[in-house]
Order: structure tokens, then sequence, then C-alpha cells
């Protein structure tokens, strides 16, 4: 996965004024404010502002609208395929279609990292725009289990890995000191886009019925897409490509440590995001429609996170914010558990893990920026630590689905399995800390 900001020895530009042989800002300088780097002052190579480059932050909030909104969704999917309306399957195999697509959209990254370094973004974004339409359109004239898996598993869930990657990298070239808060915003785009899938998916499907209400979610795709496509420039290329591979990043502890962290965490962060409307409904007896609400208020707090957290992280460090965070998430996950009778309790409980999880989802790129000492190979690594923590991502929610019993009600194992997974991410993160520290001398990690 490339986040990696221009390098001064290795990108160039291609904005017209500036000219290809024009000096641009190196990438230390996007990073600096991380622990153990002196901040230097902003240069005038990266506009860190203005109407090109906050069009690239509306732009980059409609790609996340549509890769991470669409996977955020599949909690009101899931509820109503395990109705068995469209098909017959356990919970654990219609599970498999949302983490297949979310492991898609991640575990690709790395390829369309490069991509991107080279300089397809366009085709990226094209091509990426095209299977999610078309994988969406495909899903809603499915009548078949395989069929749906192939649909929105494969096809949506590769066209979510080839926009997910510019969403978050073409952003590195046009801001510095307000990097992240720009891709904080940016990121928000899967919150809105989380909250309003599931209510135009609902509201439409008891009434027209599954097929056109999913088409209507492919056209909502098609003309957000198209504003990124109208709006959205990539303005640097690297003179070399950056490698898949850094096999030397094995041999850093904080780097070991974080990964071995994000995967845990990955396994449990989207348990509730998939069972929430199942449990508000068999076990609190919630009406249909307002079970579904719950996907639009986990996913409308994780904007809070997305925003205000990285907001905070630009203050007291990135890795500081995510380990409390992951921590909470897993609290929470225990605190669901005794949650069987109060709709208020556990709505506030929705907005707590869904703005703790935003933060713990934005987080990682920014926290492998400042444990990378090379900052040529920033990308070259989020790709690897990426690619190997989504295999969490794949298997999570299915052991959730295996682990709970939808006829009896009993949803305990499942969400202490998600709890304990996000407490032990929390833990290796935290030794990524501890191991990131003794070679700081600052405490902004």
């Amino acid at each position: 996965m490339s986040f990696d900001a221009p390098s001064l020895d290795s990108d160039i530009p291609l904005e017209k004024e500036t000219g290809r042989n024009s000096h641009v800002c190196s990438a230390s300088k996007g990073l600096r404010a991380l622990p153990s780097i002196p901040p230097p002052a902003v240069s005038d190579s990266i506009p860190d502002g203005g109407t090109r480059a906050w069009l690239q932050v509306v732009g980059s909030f409609f790609l996340f609208f549509s890769s991470w909104g669409l996977v955020n969704t599949f909690g009101a999917f899931q509820t109503f395929y395990d109705s068995g309306a469209l098909f017959k399957s356990s919970s654990s195999g219609v599970s498999w279609i949302g983490t297949v697509q979310g492991f898609l959209l991640i575990s690709i990254s790395g390829l369309t990292g490069t991509l991107f370094d080279k300089g397809y973004f366009r085709i990226l974004t094209y091509v990426g725009t095209f299977l999610v339409v078309f994988g969406t359109m495909m899903t809603s004239i499915s009548t078949k289990y395989y069929q749906v898996f192939l649909a929105q598993a494969i096809c949506s869930g590769l066209g979510q890995g080839c926009i997910f990657v510019p969403s978050v990298a073409i952003l590195t070239a046009y801001f510095s000191t307000h990097r992240a808060l720009a891709t904080g915003i940016g990121a928000a785009g899967s919150s809105v886009g989380g909250v309003i899938y599931p209510i135009v998916f609902h509201r439409l499907q008891s009434r027209i019925g599954f097929g056109w209400a999913t088409r209507v979610l492919g056209f909502l795709s098609l003309a957000t897409l198209s504003i990124s496509l109208a709006v959205m420039k990539q303005r640097v290329l690297p003179k070399t490509a950056r490698p898949l591979l850094d096999l030397s990043a094995f041999k850093s502890l904080p780097f070991d440590f974080f990964t071995l962290g994000l995967f845990f965490i990955f396994i449990g962060l989207y348990v509730p995001f998939f069972y929430m409307p199942s449990y508000a409904a068999l076990v609190l007896h919630t009406s249909p429609d307002l079970a579904f609400y719950l996907i639009a208020v986990l996913n409308g707090s994780s904007a809070v996170g997305r925003v205000g957290l990285n907001f905070l992280a630009d203050k007291i460090g990135p890795l500081n914010t995510l380990v409390p965070c992951a921590a909470l998430s897993g609290i929470l996950c225990f605190v669901w558990i005794g949650v069987r009778s109060s709709l208020g309790g556990l709505i506030t409980l929705c907005i707590l893990y869904g703005a703790s999880s935003g933060a713990v989802v934005s987080l990682p790129p920014t926290v492998l920026a400042g444990l990378t000492p090379d900052l040529g190979m920033v990308g070259t690594r989020m790709g690897m630590s990426f690619m190997l923590s989504s295999f969490g991502l794949l298997i999570g929610s299915p052991i959730a689905g295996t682990l709970l019993n939808m006829k009896e009600a009993k949803f305990e194992t499942a969400q202490a399995f998600a709890g304990a997974t996000l407490i032990i991410g929390a833990a290796f993160m935290g030794l990524a800390w501890v191991t990131a520290r003794r070679g700081s001398s600052s405490w902004r990690i």
C-alpha cells in the first residue's frame, strides 16, 4: 500500500507550472512531525492547501465513500442474507462474502501501490470504478450464494482495492503539515458511506425489492466516483519503482509487533459491524428498522474517530492514540455482552465503539510512516504490513459466525472472541511503542 509522500530524490512533479525537472518536497518533510525527526519548515513545493489540494480531499472522500463505505455497509446485507430471502446459508458462510471483500480491498494494496507509484492513477481509478459498479449491478441480479460471492466479494472487492490506495496516497503530495487532518477528512467518507448506503438499502429493499435497491447503490457509487474522477490529479511521479518487499523490515521489532498487533485487531474489529443488527433484533427484540439503523450509528460515530482523533494524533503522536483506542474497542466488546435489555445502552455502546474503531482503522498508515527509518521505503513497508494483517480481516468474522448461535440468540462467545483479539492486538501495539521508544528521545510515537 503506497501512502508515502513524494521524495526529493525519487519523485518527478507532474504539474505543468513546476516543470518536469523542478524539485518537490522531500517525503521526510511531511513526516518529520513524527518522533525522533525534528520538524522542518514547510516547503513551497507542496501546496499544503489551496483549491486544487482541497479538491483532492473531496475526491479522496468519495473514493473512501464507495470503498470502505460499502464494506462497512455489509452488516445490512448480512442481516438480509441471514433471513434466507435470497439464498440459504449459515451466518458464517454469509460473513465470508463481506470478509473476502474487505480482504481483497487491503491485500492487493501492495500491487496497486506500486502501480500508483508508476503513475497509473487514472487507470486504477477507472478500473476500480468499473469493477465496483459492475459488481454491485451483478449482485442485484444474483439469486444464489456463489453468484453473490463472485459479484459482491470478488468483483467489488477488487474494484475497491484499486481505488483505496489512490484515496490516501494522492494526498501526500498536496499536504505536509495538514496531512493527517486531510487524510482524516478523506477517510470520513467511509463513515458517511457507511451511514447512507445501509439506510438507502434498507428503505428501498422493502419497497422495490432487493434487486432494484442494490442497483440504486450501484448508481450512487457511479455518481460519487465520477466526482473523484473529475477532480483528482496525480501531482508527482517517482523516478524509480519502489520494491514490493523489504525483507529487512522483519528485523525491526517495532514493525514486527505493530504488524502482529494489526493482524489481531483486524480479526475482531468488524465483528460488531457484521452482527450488531442481528443482535439487536434477536436479543433486544428491536424492530428490524431500528436494528438496521445501528449500522448507521456505528459508521456515523466512526467519523469522530477518523477526523477528531486524527487531529489529536498530530498533537500527542499516532501510536500514543492508537493503542488506547484499540484497547477501548476490545473493552467495549466485553461490555457488549452485558447489554441485553437496554436499547439506550446499546446505542451508546455503538457510538463509543464507532468512535474508537474509527481511529483504529485510520491511524495505521501514519504510525507505519513513523516506524520506517528509510522514508523511501514507507510505501513498501505499508504494503507489506497491510497485506499480512489483512488475513485477520479475512478470518475474523467467519470465526465469530461459527461461535454464535442465531437460533438461540447466543452471541456471548463471539463477543468475547472479538474483545480478546482486540486487546491482544492492543498489547502487541504497546510492545511496538516500547521498542520504538528505545530509539527515540521523544514520547510522541
